[in-house]
This record gives C-alpha cells, sequence and structure tokens, in this order.
C-alpha cells in the first residue's frame, strides 16, 4: 500500500519550476499536480505533460479555477510576481514554499531553521535565493563558534542556468540575500553580491563567503573548522552536490570559504548548480509541510 501523499502544484514553469517539478516527482510525500505558466508553448510545460503533470498555460487564474489541484504551492516566477500573488494564495487557504526573493513571509534555510514543529503553522516561507541557500549555512556556522560582525558573499552561476525570472530577481537577490545573511546566518552586517559568468563551458554554481569575526580567531580555528563541517554535511542530506571548492581560511579575524554546487541534471545539465541547492531546498520544507498535513497538525 503506498503512503498518502499532498498535493501541491508550481506557479513558474521556466528552470526552477521545471527542476522543481523533477524533485517533486520523486517525492514520497508530496503529489505534484500541476504546473503553471503563462506560455503554453514552454519548454516547462511541454515537459509537464510528457510527466503526466497537468500543464496549465494562464497563470495563477487556472489555480483559482481548480483549486483542489493543490494544498501546497510553490511560487517560483519573481519578486514582483509573488508579491500579487502571495494575499491571493492565502485568501485560497494554501501553504505557500515561495523560492522568488519577494520575502513576503520568514527566510528558511533547511539546514539552520527548519524547526518541524513550528515551520507547519507558518503560511508563506521564503526560500531567500540560490545563493543565500549556498552560503547562509556557512555564515550560522561561524557564528556559531564566534561573533560575526560582517559577512560578505558573492555567488557566481552560469549564465545559460538564468532564466528570464532569475534575470529579474538580481536586485531582489541582494538585498534579500544580504538581510538573510543577518537574520538567519547570525551577521550583524552584510552584502551580497551575483555574478552571470558567461564561461563556455558553463561553469558549476560557485560561491565566496568573507566573514569578518568581532575578535581574532585563531585560536577558534579547530572549532570553526569542526562547525563548518557539520553544516557542509547537512547541507549535503539534501543537496548531494553540495562541497568545498577550496579549504576554508581562518586568518586573524576573517574567515574565508568557498563552496560550489554540483547540479544533478534534471532539467538543465550539472552545472546548474544553482537551481538544485533552491530546489532541493523548497523540497525538503515541502515534505516537512506535508507529514504536517498528514497528522492533521497544520492550522
Amino acid at each position: 500500500m503506498s503512503q498518502k501523499k499532498i498535493k501541491c502544484a508550481i506557479i513558474g514553469s521556466g528552470n526552477i519550476g521545471t527542476d522543481l517539478m523533477y524533485k517533486l516527482l520523486r517525492s514520497d510525500k508530496l503529489d505534484v499536480t500541476a504546473l503553471i505558466g503563462i506560455d503554453p508553448e514552454s519548454k516547462g510545460l511541454q515537459r509537464a505533460k510528457e510527466n503526466g503533470v497537468k500543464a496549465i498555460d494562464n497563470g495563477i487564474d487556472g489555480l483559482k479555477e481548480q483549486p483542489e489541484l493543490a494544498d501546497i504551492v510553490y511560487e517560483a516566477t519573481s519578486a514582483k510576481a509573488h508579491l500579487t500573488n502571495a494575499p491571493i494564495l492565502k485568501d485560497m487557504g494554501k501553504k505557500v514554499i515561495d523560492l522568488t526573493p519577494a520575502a513576503v513571509g520568514p527566510f528558511l534555510v533547511p539546514s539552520v531553521n527548519l524547526k518541524e514543529d513550528e515551520i507547519p503553522y507558518l503560511e508563506n516561507v521564503n526560500m531567500v535565493t540560490c545563493g543565500g541557500q549556498a552560503t547562509i549555512p556557512m555564515v550560522k556556522a561561524i557564528s556559531d563558534v564566534a561573533a560575526v560582525d560582517y559577512a560578505e558573499i558573492v555567488a557566481s552561476i552560469s549564465s545559460k542556468s538564468a532564466g528570464p525570472g532569475t534575470r529579474q530577481n538580481i536586485d531582489e537577490f541582494t538585498v534579500t540575500t544580504a538581510e538573510a545573511l543577518c537574520e538567519v546566518g547570525g551577521a550583524k552586517d552584510s552584502k551580497a553580491i551575483i555574478t552571470l559568468n558567461p564561461a563556455d563551458p558553463p561553469i558549476l554554481m560557485r560561491n565566496t563567503i568573507h566573514v569578518k569575526t568581532a575578535e581574532n580567531v585563531e585560536d577558534k580555528e579547530e572549532d570553526i573548522i569542526k562547525s563548518l563541517d557539520a553544516m557542509l554535511h547537512a547541507v549535503q542530506g539534501y543537496v548531494k552536490g553540495y562541497r568545498y571548492k577550496a579549504v576554508p581560511v581562518v586568518k586573524g579575524d576573517v574567515v574565508t570559504v568557498s563552496v560550489e554546487v554540483e547540479g544533478v541534471g534534471d532539467f538543465l545539465p550539472k552545472y546548474a548548480g544553482n537551481l538544485d541547492i533552491i530546489t532541493a531546498a523548497a523540497t525538503k520544507t515541502g515534505e516537512v509541510i506535508a507529514e504536517s498535513l498528514l497528522k492533521g497538525e497544520t492550522v
């Protein structure tokens, strides 16, 4: 007898939404019923049809016409679109997992603040950004050992992996990621930068994290490395291709960490780890919400 699943739908048929669809198709807790877009000829909607997922091409109106399709709705459009869709989804009584930088709901990074006894009661959670999901865990690992005065991150992704939605969200990316580095990562101040690298062949997603601590932490190097290693392992629990690009460096009051993310190649090739880091995090979050819905614990 198969385990009962919770129905979910994805709004946004671009790179992120389509990659997310493949991950949800493998879930034993979530049943992805629909991929919703606005272009009937999009690759995402075509892939949905090929995989037995309902393809809706009139946007959120299509979900309003068939609200029974989902209890959980993933937003994978743009920050601007989610600001419009969020109140509609709230009125529909849907649990929302937002993969845009809109930050309507609280920030959620599974390896850091996924508290299973709290998250099911939230109406809308925000997955920050791909760069945030890749770097916030490392900043938090350091702040768990020493006070962090400043964190600066640079996320570099292949330009081929950045669809229209990602490009529209560049400004929001920097603001939302920086805010989450403080709120979730524990930094007092922060800055986030994203670069779209046109290299051919495409590069893997690479993230450089520079952290300035409140004091010299060379005497705490062993504890910092141990904390970083533990966090790396935690992220690898749901993103297999997450790894150090170089050995972390502790020098005086500065800690430098470099990580890269190799994707599993669900929609785009493996260089698109920026898709994996956020869609895998969103899948993990949705499964926790689904478990609580099945138990009748959510409100």
